[in-house]
């Protein structure tokens, strides 16, 4: 949230007070209370901007889709190293991600390449790059309705 300062200068002429007349002794001889007077005026404006509705919901698809994205490059890096499913935190991050790997497993004509102990998911690369062109899409259509400042 961007918050702006707005600066005004003016010069101001203003003419005497009608009918006053100060107290004797107040200012120097010669002095003309009838001449106008010229000052200047400052006056400052905070203007407080928040984001658009769309900006805010292009803040929240980049975040979704960026745990999205989290959870699929970590069990592509855990299959890589051939991670333990035993382990309940690597246990978690496959069951997640088979969420979002799940609709993309069969497209090519093999799934993954095993060698060793490690495997490359190639179809958990197909999403990661499925997922982040929808996120591309999503965040084009929402840049069409958002304001700029």
């Amino acid at each position: 949230m961007a918050e702006e300062q707005q600066v005004t200068r003016q010069t101001v002429t203003t003419g005497p007070a009608p009918g006053y007349e100060p107290a004797p002794g107040y200012a120097p001889p010669g002095y003309r209370y009838d001449t106008p007077i010229t000052g200047e005026a400052v006056t400052t404006t905070r203007v407080r901007q928040s984001p658009s509705t769309a900006e805010v919901l292009r803040r929240i698809v980049i975040f979704i889709f960026a745990l999205i994205q989290l959870d699929i490059v970590l069990r592509i890096l855990l299959l890589l190293i051939g991670a333990s499913a035993d382990n309940a935190i690597v246990s978690f991050i496959y069951t997640t991600s088979d969420w979002f790997v799940g609709p993309f497993n069969g497209l090519l004509n093999t799934n993954a390449l095993h060698h060793g102990g490690s495997v490359l998911d190639v179809a958990a690369i197909v999403a990661l790059v499925g997922w982040t062109i929808l996120e591309l899409v999503i965040i084009a259509a929402l840049n069409i309705a958002r304001r700029e400042p």
